[in-house]
């Protein structure tokens, strides 16, 4: 496989990790938030945002790299 055909495809597994793990996150913030446990729910509600932003961030790569290819 092309070298950066192989890069694309690892930085969709990664954001795909990221989106996976902030899921995660989501499902045990709401346990803790039901169980009125309100520091440690919104402890994972952070660490869900932060791993949407660092999908995100893989995300935007991509983008980035699109337009520089594209033209019009």
């Amino acid at each position: 496989m092309n070298e950066r055909l192989e890069a694309t495809a690892r930085l969709y597994d990664e954001a795909a990790k990221e989106l996976d793990l902030a899921a995660r996150h989501c499902k045990v913030a709401a346990q803790h938030f039901r169980s009125s446990e309100v520091p440690r729910g919104t402890a994972h509600a952070w660490a869900a945002r932060g791993h949407l932003l660092e999908a995100e961030t893989r995300l935007d790569e991509q983008a980035r790299e699109h337009s520089r290819r594209s033209s019009v």
